[in-house]
């Protein structure tokens, strides 16, 4: 496949993927060493590296502390770490396949469906579970699914292959139609609202290495697959035509980005609630540090959007100790302003 010469130019710096690693390096050792009971940093990387094969230090951590980190917050950070990467790598994805820089992970509905889904499970008092899956984390996962096949769907009505343009109205017309919905099941049940609400603020709330587990998976599949196909955002960004004359199936490659940054945000859904302005705001940081190659900025957001959702999680879980403020609202409180200078640093502001 051809590439233009001003994409082709483009790379990745290993000084930035060194960046991204000590930023996840920072925003673990915080995580697992800040909390009710603190513990020193120092003590959390030596008890880090007793961890790593061939290596024999000792942390000095009591067998208290030692639980602690292991079994209360480095699950807690590793979710942190998988659901920040999926929701970055999505957002960065879908403003590339769209070509629009405010697109996010629930650009197709992908809320309104984890919303609704989330809403049917803890109304309906549903106690099924599927294997390992318990119900409203399997509920948000279907309903996310769903609304983006639906807006898909939707989108290739006329018999036609859907247009960015046109798959993005589609979103909104599901999005629009499953949010009245769930607003039609809550007015109905209105015990349930205080617990959909506390889903839709998003958390990030483990019993242990279960979350972790169940959605390790999705998150390497839907990353690297991502990932692979970097190169062909960059070639999408000059345009479908221009892209088809370089070699790529424009409808094939669209829709695997689309499934496959939809599959990532369904499984951060899922054990996390909806959780904002992480895959909107984490690639334009990207792009305004270094540039706006998408075979830099995915791999970035990966790393910078696994670090950026741990920090906010321990400010959610210690700025009101011993209350957890939701994981959402820090978000929100961090990227609003920040998009806002972005906007206005592009003059889409007036």
């Amino acid at each position: 496949m051809l590439e233009p010469p001003a994409i082709r130019a483009a790379g990745l710096r290993p000084s930035w993927i060194a960046g991204g690693g000590v930023a996840l390096l920072v925003a673990g050792v915080a995580g697992l060493s800040m909390g009710a009971v603190p513990i020193a940093a120092p003590r959390i990387l030596l008890e880090l590296l007793d961890h790593v094969p061939g290596i024999d230090v000792r942390s000095g951590l009591s067998p208290r502390e030692a639980d602690i980190v292991w079994e209360l917050r480095a699950p807690r950070v590793a979710l942190g770490f998988l659901v920040g990467a999926m929701l970055a790598v999505a957002g960065a994805s879908f403003q590339g396949v769209f070509r629009n820089p405010l697109a996010d992970p629930y650009l197709l509905g992908a809320a309104a469906g984890a919303g609704l889904g989330a809403t049917i499970a803890i109304g309906g008092h549903l106690d099924w579970e599927v294997g390992p899956f318990d119900t409203i984390p399997l509920a948000a996962f279907v309903g996310t699914l769903v609304a983006v096949f639906l807006a898909y769907a939707v989108s290739t009505v006329g018999g036609r292959d859907p247009s960015p343009a046109v798959l993005l109205l589609a979103g909104v017309a599901v999005m629009t139609f499953l949010t009245a919905v769930q607003t039609f099941l809550l007015q109905r049940q209105a015990d349930t609202i205080r617990e959909v609400y506390t889903f839709i603020l998003g958390r990030l709330l483990t019993a242990g290495w279960g979350e972790v587990v169940l959605v390790l998976p999705y998150a390497g599949l839907s990353i690297t697959v991502l990932l692979l196909h970097r190169r062909r955002l960059d070639v999408l960004a000059v345009g479908d035509d221009e892209a088809t004359s370089l070699g790529v199936d424009v409808t094939r490659t669209r829709l695997v980005i689309v499934v496959f940054a939809s599959l990532a945000t369904a499984a951060a859904v899922s054990v996390s609630g909806l959780i904002g302005f992480v895959g909107l705001v984490v690639p334009h940081i990207v792009r305004l540090l270094a540039g706006s190659s998408f075979r830099v900025v995915l791999p970035l957001s990966v790393l910078f959007g696994a670090a950026f959702l741990v920090l906010a999680d321990l400010v959610a879980r210690t700025a009101l100790s011993p209350s957890e403020i939701p994981i959402g609202v820090v978000t929100a409180f961090f990227g609003a302003p920040f998009f806002v200078l972005v906007l206005r640093a592009r003059g889409r502001l007036v």
